[in-house]
């Protein structure tokens, strides 16, 4: 452990909760509403589903751990939000069942509902809901109120995985039961198929689409995921994009298919669908080369493709955004690692004038891992140089400057907004306080310094290493991704905070609305 000197004032709250420094935003425009908490006791603390058999070693079940919520504003009335989060989450991967936090009067009152998309949520053979576990949730309101809820799916104890779908037409009140978009099994020892990293996008100009897109790892000799990456150094693999669309609301779903394919040794991650004003489709991705391939590509980068005919047919080449250089978030003091490695962009569009913004993690700005930003106003064509976005300061040790775990959203009047969490509040005591932000632009968002109103959104510094561990060597976990939308002009975020102290309940979701 090291001593920090940095100057900063005590806070009472801060003592109580045994951090002694805080270091605060400096004054800002932006009005941060009080927290709403929107999640609660776990519907699923009972359940028995989910155990591997035999245990796994090390393995644990956190009940009432919620984690990595997604957020999305119904457009055709914008009282009426949902926010998803995986709710009891296992340390090896996954959670019980996933868990819709749903409000139909601006925030004001949240009540919880839950689809069918894993046996503890009610899945079953008859519904094809039955897996042992989900993940990676994901939420999107069509134009005229129809909501899309996503879950990848999967057995603890098989090779068992989906990616399931269920829609709402209440709100989220209610769930349809699930329709399977792709179901994989098989033996690991012989041949292996995992999705993941699903996301769902409905379509903003056409109420009858909505479009899943999600990377599917594929090798002709298996294994666990615990050693997939032994496995990408030492064998072939492919992990390509893998997208199915709904033409007639969500009544049917269209055969899934392998949509972008490069080469073996080449992977993707992350893959979100955006939907310009002119109704081209884009899907981003963190995309891989191990080794180079045929145009000599190798590396890492962020990266897009694109439909001009709504997902019939795709590029086959993509567009470079920037190189990807996200090192991993990591304890400030001693090492250990943290579960924000980075590799997960998040895009945004504006829906006037068709601006993209693309943020992600980057180690390019001090070696350690902040949040870069870069812009588009040709349709995603040609890309901005990366710009650091994030306002933790600098502090005596480069550490401590980390920023993690980066939304970004467009309000209706243009402006910009970017979400984070970072431990600009670490001090010399055991844990590492850690607080998330909001950053806001209005001028030119591709200038480093239209970048300086910023806010803190976490009602007190929150120890990290108090939230749930994470698979293998990856560290403490709230989410790969948190929740940011608008409403008019004001951004509404929902995002996990740990309850220090509280091992019966390590973290909650808390909703907040920002006014510029």
């Amino acid at each position: 452990m090291h001593p920090i000197a940095r100057s900063a004032r005590i806070s009472s709250l801060a003592v109580i909760l045994g951090f002694a420094t805080v270091q605060w935003a400096a004054a800002s425009p932006l009005t941060v509403a009080p927290l709403t908490r929107i999640s609660g006791a776990s519907p699923f603390a009972t359940c028995a589903f989910g155990a591997s058999v035999p245990p796994v070693p090390g393995e644990t079940l956190y009940v009432n751990a919620e984690e990595e919520p997604w957020l999305d504003v119904n457009p055709a009335n914008a009282n009426n939000m949902i926010a998803v989060w995986q709710q009891d989450r296992w340390s090896d991967g996954g959670a019980h069942g996933l868990v819709a936090g749903v409000t139909h009067d601006g925030g004001a009152t949240w009540t919880r509902t839950f689809a069918h998309l894993s046996e503890c949520a009610g899945g079953n053979a008859a519904n094809g809901g039955n897996y042992e576990r989900s993940s990676d949730p994901w939420v999107s309101f069509g134009p005229t109120g129809t909501a899309y809820q996503i879950s990848l799916s999967f057995d603890a104890n098989t090779a068992r995985n989906g990616v399931l779908v269920s829609k709402s037409a209440n709100g989220g009140d209610t769930w349809g039961e699930p329709i399977s978009l792709i179901r994989d099994s098989g033996n690991r020892d012989v041949s292996y198929a995992f999705n993941d990293k699903e996301s769902i996008t409905a379509d903003p100009t056409n109420s009858s689409y909505a479009y899943a897109v999600w990377d599917r790892f594929t090798t002709p000799s298996g294994t666990s995921l615990a050693s997939i990456e032994g496995l990408i150094h030492s064998r072939s693999f492919r992990e390509p994009v893998w997208f199915s669309r709904t033409t007639d609301g969500g009544a049917t779903w269209e055969p899934a298919r392998n949509i972008y394919d490069r080469s073996e040794f080449n992977g993707t991650i992350g893959n979100q669908i955006v939907v310009l004003p002119n109704g081209t489709l884009l899907d981003f991705f963190d995309e891989f080369f191990v080794h180079n391939n045929s145009n000599n590509q190798r590396g890492e980068s962020i990266s897009v493709i694109r439909s001009t005919d709504k997902g019939a047919t795709w590029s086959a080449r993509s567009t470079v955004i920037g190189a990807s250089l996200e090192r991993g978030a990591f304890d400030p003091d001693t090492g250990r690692p943290i579960r924000a490695e980075g590799g997960i962009p998040d895009v945004a569009v504006d829906r006037n004038s068709g601006k993209l913004y693309a943020v992600w993690q980057d180690s390019r700005f001090s070696g350690v891992d902040e949040v870069a930003l870069s812009m588009s106003s040709d349709g995603g064509f040609t890309w901005t140089a990366p710009i650091k976005v994030n306002q933790t300061p600098r502090n005596a040790t480069a550490a401590d400057e980390q920023a993690f775990v980066p939304q970004v959203h467009v309000a209706a009047d243009g402006s910009v907004a970017v979400t984070y969490y970072d431990f600009r509040n670490n001090d010399a005591n055991p844990g590492v306080p850690t607080d998330a932000w909001i950053v806001h632009c209005t001028g030119n968002c591709a200038n480093q310094a239209s970048w300086s109103d910023e806010a803190r959104l976490s009602s007190a510094s929150f120890d990290i290493e108090q939230a749930p561990a994470a698979r293998g060597p990856f560290g403490f976990f709230l989410g790969d991704y948190e929740g940011l939308s608008s409403i008019g002009n004001n951004f509404v975020t929902a995002f996990v905070q740990v309850n220090n102290g509280n091992a019966a309940n390590r973290t909650d979701v808390f909703e907040t609305r920002v006014s510029p």
